[in-house]
């Protein structure tokens, strides 16, 4: 057991970091607090001086003062006139963390197979976990942290912690919703895409993944046959099939879904119209009317993804939502792609009747996605914050696309890209016998982050020379330098510019 003079020993339960993302003072309190409940401090045992731990720690002694005042408040700590910080004994009277005992080979359960769905089996994610370290992260959904509105976003957590708000929000809500978010949703997100819908035609949820699983456990069972678009959104594919639903492949071309398809005994058609996932091609008019008809003709029910819809295009087509009259229409949205993908938070807009099964369903889920964050996100909606965000991304995107499509013809002409305007990413399509795998890997080591095609194919044989190039997290100037090290990458020596 450390003494009060080892201060070598004492340096060396804490692990500062000014690169951890947290304070400096919340570090030393979650390594005091680490200490105390592994028993690595006596109550006998005097803490450090604060100063003599602020010397060993290189930082400020005040920093060192706030944070031991702070567990002294959260009952961690009891300071002793003229003896210093000790350990609260009572903190010690509560039971010991176990130790983590060897696992029983012989007996060691066998989860795999006790399981009732094959969710491990699925097709995995496209992971790029230091995507910020890269210097050309040409990746899709995640954010830019120069674009971030961080200060709006504090002003509005610091209002929805304000006593009033606090209690707006931090009762348990049972199924229910903010209603200043849902009447935000309702009044300045929804209408852009032309859908009118009253407060009981919408739910909250922990974003576009959230809604579909939602959707699939409440309206799918083993059997349900559900089309979609081929290429397609991938984990949409896997949420239905976890369901127990049968996926039919359905072809896209330069218009969208090839609705006539689509077979007629599908009970449900999985659509991105907006900007189809992953080309981006929007779905043309007549498409739109046809695959309406056609659900009304077969009785099918028809899920439509806003995918990538929040930004504003030069020619915005309404969401086929607006444009249905028979309520066979889901809408399901995200804040992902324009606020930040880690916050969570998208919506579902259909009929009255199905909205109230979800709440009952989410109940027994989660209850209700986290009230705070629901209010600060109403607030950043209602002073006009996310309306200058989208303003901002649109402008800032638009003019990254027109770079990366200039790039793309003068250092990799040979691949041919989907001519769609709007949109946070660029599908394209290299000469035949590419392998885009080979390719990430070989962009990877040099600093470059690309995401192959395949994992959006529902095929036996999948197509290999597809990539899709993101655009929210890379700045305008490091776009041509980032395509000319690809080309390189793809054996190409980049010509002068």
């Amino acid at each position: 057991m450390p003494q009060r003079n080892d201060t070598a020993i004492w340096s060396g339960l804490f692990r500062i970091s000014a690169d951890s993302g947290q304070t400096l003072q919340a570090q030393i309190r979650q390594a005091i607090v680490a200490a105390i409940l592994d028993r690595q401090i006596a109550a006998s045992m005097p803490l450090p001086s604060c100063r003599i731990l602020a010397e060993k720690l290189g930082v400020a002694r005040g920093t060192v003062v706030l944070a031991f005042q702070q567990l002294v408040d959260q009952g961690f700590l009891v300071a002793r006139e003229r003896r210093g910080h000790f350990v609260n004994p009572d903190v010690l009277a509560t039971p010991a963390r176990p130790h983590q005992k060897a696992p029983d080979q012989a007996n060691e359960i066998d989860w795999k197979a006790r399981r009732q769905i094959a969710a491990s089996d699925m097709p995995p994610p496209a992971k790029h976990d230091n995507w910020i370290k890269s210097s050309y992260p040409f990746v899709y959904g995640q954010f830019d942290p120069a674009l971030f509105p961080t200060a709006e976003w504090r002003e509005c957590n610091r209002m929805a912690l304000a006593v009033l708000e606090i209690r707006n929000w931090a009762s348990d809500m049972v199924d229910r919703d903010d209603p200043l978010l849902i009447e935000q949703i309702q009044a300045r997100l929804l209408p852009r895409r032309g859908i009118f819908a009253n407060p009981d035609e919408i739910i909250v949820t922990l974003g576009a993944q959230n809604a579909l699983y939602m959707l699939a456990t409440l309206l799918m069972t083993k059997g349900s046959k559900v089309a979609m678009e081929d290429p397609g959104y991938p984990d949409a594919r896997s949420i239905f099939r976890l369901a127990g639903a049968d996926v039919t492949p359905v072809p896209v071309d330069h218009s969208g879904i090839v609705t006539a398809s689509i077979p007629n005994d599908s009970g449900f058609v999985f659509v991105t119209p907006s900007h189809h996932c992953p080309t981006m091609v929007p779905l043309s008019a007549e498409r739109r009317q046809d695959l309406l008809a056609r659900a009304n003709r077969h009785n099918q029910i028809i899920i439509e993804d806003g995918y990538d819809s929040q930004l504003l295009d030069e020619a915005p087509q309404q969401a086929l939502k607006s444009l249905d009259r028979s309520g066979r229409v889901i809408y399901v949205g995200s804040m992902s792609k324009t606020l930040a993908p880690g916050l969570r938070l998208g919506y579902i807009v259909a009929s009255a009747g199905l909205i109230s099964e979800l709440r009952a369903l989410r109940r027994f889920m989660l209850r209700h996605p986290p009230a705070n964050n629901q209010r600060a996100v109403a607030l950043f909606l209602s002073l006009g914050h996310h309306e200058a965000l989208v303003r901002r991304l649109s402008s800032a995107f638009d003019e990254r696309r027109k770079r990366l499509i200039h790039a793309i013809t003068a250092f990799l002409p040979e691949w041919r890209s989907t001519d769609s305007a709007g949109g946070a990413s660029l599908w394209l399509e290299g000469p035949r016998g590419t392998d885009s795998r080979g390719l990430a890997e070989a962009a990877a080591s040099r600093s470059v982050i690309i995401e192959p095609g395949d994992r959006f194919f529902d095929r036996t044989e999948k197509p290999s020379r597809f990539m899709r190039l993101g655009i929210s997290s890379i700045a305008l100037q490091h776009i041509e330098p980032g395509i000319r090290e690809l080309a390189t990458a793809a054996g190409r020596r980049p010509a002068a510019a």
